[in-house]
């Protein structure tokens, strides 16, 4: 499919999705949907966004805490300006943001910047999968065993056949191009000691948090909520995500909810609130995060052009 295709799709899910709320007066229900949400649950859930974000942090620190710039404060920076960029920009456009500002604040070349943000990326994407794989109901235990099997080999053999010897450096245009993400996956890989540890760590707290808030929301159990987390997330590994992931984002946690007895209505709108709710906590980390960089001793853009 291609990529101006694939952005027309977005745009029509996301289209949907806008339509659907403001049809028949469904926007009006968003602030009782908000209203179910105590001062208590509130804290626990921010307090869990914190935590995740202090988890990424350590992942990108642990690869980099060699680098004579990196310390972790710059790279909760990182972390959280990413995040913001991330959750508002259509089209995973703020993926971007990783790279450049690892240029800007530590000097690293783009190959390498890119090659951990892969890294990154692939973890975050085996983590969620194995998750997916365990606690799914209803999957055929010989497809969850295999699953689970192969996935951790997976995790486990990438890096080291990224650090093998290759040729690929002196084959075509597309070869080097491809030889070159290979090396920087292999160094991010190297340099990372406890990156798993930090990945897990991070997609755990990060689940439970919004399963926190799914069940608050819809009055469901945590089990339950923890379903319609993971089928959000999961909505993030497709190819085509909605402008800012909206759309794809509720359609994946109201999918996920509905075997659990929840209507795709309710489902839908508590899935927005909770995107809405992961938004604005993005945005207001990332907007601490930039002003803090402003006043602070790191190298500016302007001394690596």
């Amino acid at each position: 499919m291609s990529p101006w295709l694939q952005r027309l799709c977005a745009l029509a899910l996301t289209l949907a999705l806008i339509t659907w709320f403001c049809s028949d007066g469904r926007w009006a229900t968003l602030g009782e949907v908000f209203a179910r949400l105590s001062s208590g649950v509130i804290a626990v859930a921010v307090a869990g966004f914190l935590a995740s974000y202090a988890l990424r942090a350590l992942r990108v620190y642990d690869e980099f805490r060699h680098d004579g710039k990196a310390t972790f404060g710059a790279c909760l920076r990182i972390v959280l300006i990413h995040n913001a960029a991330v959750n508002v920009l259509p089209f995973r456009g703020g993926e971007a943001a990783f790279p450049l500002l690892l240029g800007r604040l530590f000097g690293t070349p783009l190959p390498r910047a890119l090659g951990s943000l892969f890294w990154f990326r692939l973890q975050d994407a085996l983590v969620v999968m194995m998750v997916a794989l365990a606690i799914w109901p209803g999957l055929p235990p010989i497809l969850r065993l295999g699953a689970l099997i192969v996935l951790p080999a997976l995790a486990f053999a990438l890096p080291r056949w990224a650090r093998r010897p290759h040729d690929w450096a002196e084959r075509g245009v597309l070869a080097r191009k491809f030889a070159r993400l290979r090396d920087a996956v292999a160094e991010s890989a190297r340099h990372a000691r406890l990156g798993w540890l930090w990945t897990v760590a991070n997609w755990s707290v990060k689940l439970a948090a919004q399963a926190w808030l799914l069940a608050a929301l819809l009055g469901i159990g945590m089990d339950k909520g923890a379903m319609g987390a993971l089928g959000a997330e999961l909505a993030a590994i497709l190819p085509i995500q909605g402008v800012a992931g909206f759309g794809t984002y509720e359609a994946g946690a109201a999918a996920a909810l509905l075997p659990q007895g929840v209507p795709l209505a309710d489902g839908l709108r508590a899935a927005l609130a909770l995107h809405l709710f992961v938004i604005a906590s993005a945005l207001c980390a990332g907007a601490l995060a930039a002003m803090s960089t402003r006043g602070s001793s790191l190298p500016s853009s302007s001394t690596k052009a």
